[in-house]
């Protein structure tokens, strides 16, 4: 199978059984997004999504966050992973906002990436999600479920899975498409037994072309 082959069988049934896949974070503004995706690295947003709503009550913008004490804002979100260094994380990024953006979360890659804590991926998902622009962010569900596919050739780290995806994936689905593979790494391709049996892409796929 010629990989734009699968690139379109895979796209198609997506669009078909998930046409409005979207994040299960919880949030109301871009900054309460900054604060839910900062937490969610190596933690599940069931979790992050027990603590935000607490969190964001008492600081619900960056000049309220800004003016915390990073031990207040640890107490808040201790039951995350690494709270010590996310707690450092937003109180850093949240005085940055007020003191260089306005108290707003920029739009732009290198502003976003200019903010402590926030790496590549969270700078991709806010422009996806919070701002609706065209972009892949490459956590480890995407990373696996691309390469697992055969969506991805020889892509050894998330940057080259990102290039590679949207190359070939039209730009207005890029954000679409990365909570496609994102819930179906999750629910579906998952990293221990992958639930292949139930799998609507397997036609598709890679890997279960081979294991037959």
């Amino acid at each position: 199978m010629e990989i734009q082959e699968r690139y379109d069988g895979v796209i198609a049934w997506f669009k078909e059984h998930m046409p409005t896949a979207s994040s299960e974070l919880q949030y109301d503004t871009p900054f309460g997004l900054l604060v839910a995706v900062v937490l969610s690295a190596q933690c599940t947003d069931k979790r992050v999504n027990q603590v935000t709503p607490a969190l964001l009550a008492r600081f619900p913008d960056a000049a309220a966050m800004a003016i915390a004490e990073e031990g207040e804002i640890f107490d808040y979100i201790k039951s995350v992973s690494y709270p010590n260094s996310k707690a450092q994380h937003l109180s850093g990024l949240s005085r940055k906002l007020v003191a260089e953006f306005g108290g707003e979360v920029p739009r732009e890659m290198d502003q976003l990436q200019s903010l402590p804590g926030v790496g590549r991926k969270t700078a991709n998902v806010m422009r996806a999600v919070a701002f609706n622009e065209a972009a892949m962010p490459v956590d480890t569900h995407v990373f696996r479920v691309a390469n697992r596919i055969g969506l991805t050739c020889d892509a050894t780290t998330p940057l080259e899975v990102e290039r590679q995806l949207v190359a070939r994936i039209p730009r207005e689905l890029l954000s679409l498409a990365h909570h496609w593979f994102i819930l179906h790494g999750r629910y579906v391709c998952t990293a221990r037994s992958p639930r292949c049996a139930e799998c609507g892409i397997s036609p598709w796929c890679l890997s279960a072309s081979r294991a037959k």
